[in-house]
């Protein structure tokens, strides 16, 4: 076999006290592409920006053909033969595509200043190449998000890279696109380069790579074929959880004619970035409904469009009636209430002033009960009643910021990724909690969640959300065997 043309060995980053990159080491030939996957904050990112110098590692080695340039800033590094095509394009706005492309090919030394002649017949072909030879002279706020994504590769590829390192290439993407996009990705294999692609995704790589190298908390998991990684125990306990106990309700035990939340063809853009894409789903009263999916597949979206705080294409019904065109606020005045990923608490003040923020609209009789419910659920939140609620620990925010949104009495509440980041003892005072409310209240519960060991056992369905669109729905008894391998 012919030598590596990327060696990386022992490569370790701290941010402070955080170890984010932790003794990784990988081989890429010429003419491999390596995927290198794990759910977000695992460290990947990190892994490809020390490799490019964009960010100093605290140890370890990066050989380029055997040249340890560890530590080079990212010129030197680019000029040893390596190439990023970073995930958010960063084009020069009041240049064309072809100008954009002709500044990458321009020499970096300064008594080089002057364009080779035929600079401009190389962009024209790097353009025709990725798919960009209709847009030539737009400029690249008029251009459809691909077509940005297809002029980050070109800037690439201009300087004839021997290693091209990608940043998760289909996020944003539809299926069509990413077809190309495989291709494109798959000439750089024909022409002898080394490429690594970064991704979250087993899935979404698994028909492009020769190899996968799983990575959890900075530190290596597994490795093989896509295969192999998407069999792997430990990887599988990092995607997906362990053994998941069920008891959902069956949907024919929802006596509602018609369901309390109907979103039909939602479709939400980020400026040229499809982030749902024709996304349906129901919900019955009295219903605890998961959507699974990793972070980035649109969850956060689809209940930031039912909450009314992002437009959207589709219909979006409560009760029947549309909530097009009505504000967030008057839709969580309406019985619709979110607990955001973000939590959003009011840190300067207590826990107890965040909760009567809360229960504003309630008379002080019914505040007052509604608290006292709530501490019977959050015991700990009574023992911290006068605390700041910015001195809380991650656990006691989460509960604080489910309880502030319990205390608008909603008829849906929307539970937006609230594990992230909790330690084990916390989820299971926070699976308690859900699992009383679903036994002893009529609310409904919309819940999204990357952690599906969390997710299933409070859900009546599923859905899984991948890539903008639902690509699943059942019940959760059938999840692991139907979807739990399609959601890596």
């Amino acid at each position: 076999m012919s030598a590596p043309l990327l060696e990386v060995s022992g490569l370790t980053k701290r941010f402070g006290g955080l170890v984010a990159v932790k003794g990784i080491g990988l081989e890429i030939r010429p003419g491999e592409i390596l995927g290198l996957i794990g759910p977000n904050g695992s460290g990947k990112s990190t892994v490809m920006k020390l490799i490019m110098g964009i960010e100093r590692p605290n140890a370890g080695m990066v050989k380029v053909e055997g040249v340890d340039v560890a530590g080079w800033p990212s010129h030197r590094i680019a000029r040893q033969g390596v190439g990023i095509v970073f995930q958010h394009s960063r084009p020069l706005h009041r240049q064309t595509v072809l100008e954009n492309i002709k500044l990458a090919l321009l020499p970096d030394s300064l008594i080089r200043l002057f364009a080779d002649p035929e600079v401009e017949s190389k962009a024209i072909a790097i353009a025709e190449r990725v798919g960009l030879g209709a847009v030539l002279h737009r400029r690249p706020a008029t251009l459809p998000f691909a077509d940005l994504r297809r002029m980050e590769l070109a800037k690439a590829v201009a300087r004839d890279p021997k290693i091209v390192l990608v940043d998760e290439p289909f996020a944003g993407l539809t299926s069509g696109e990413v077809h190309d996009f495989s291709n494109l990705i798959r000439s750089f294999r024909e022409e002898g380069r080394a490429v690594l692609l970064v991704d979250h995704n087993v899935k979404s790589v698994s028909a492009l790579v020769d190899r996968v190298k799983a990575m959890y908390l900075g530190e290596h998991i597994a490795e093989g074929t896509a295969e192999e990684v998407m069999r792997d125990e430990t990887v599988r306990r990092v995607y997906l959880g362990g053994a998941i106990t069920t008891a959902a309700r069956p949907e024919a035990s929802f006596k509602d004619a018609e369901p309390l939340l109907k979103v039909e063809d939602v479709g939400v853009l980020y400026g040229k970035a499809q982030a749902l894409e024709k996304v349906s789903i129901h919900v019955h009263e009295g219903e605890f409904v998961s959507v699974v999916g990793l972070n980035g597949a649109g969850k956060t979206t689809l209940f930031n469009a039912i909450s009314g705080l992002v437009p959207y294409s589709g219909t979006i019904g409560w009760g029947g009636t549309a909530l097009a065109g009505r504000t967030p606020a008057a839709i969580a005045r309406d019985g619709i209430v979110q607990c955001p990923e973000t939590r959003e608490l009011f840190g300067d003040m207590s826990v107890r002033e965040n909760l009567d923020l809360g229960g504003q609209h309630l008379s002080k009789a019914e505040r007052l009960e509604r608290t006292e419910w709530l501490f019977e659920l959050f015991p700990i939140i009574k023992a911290r009643q006068p605390q700041a609620a910015k001195t809380l620990s991650g656990g006691e925010q989460q509960m604080l910021a489910i309880a502030r949104a319990l205390m608008m009495k909603p008829r849906l509440l929307i539970l937006d990724e609230p594990t992230l980041g909790l330690a084990p003892v916390i989820l299971e005072q926070l699976s308690k909690a859900l699992e009383k409310l679903r036994q002893t209240t009529s609310i409904t519960v919309l819940l999204g969640e990357q952690n599906v060991t969390f997710a299933l056992p409070h859900a009546d369905r599923v859905y899984v959300l991948e890539h903008a669109r639902i690509i699943w729905e059942g019940d959760p008894g059938r999840f692991a065997k139907e979807a739990g391998a399609g959601l890596l």
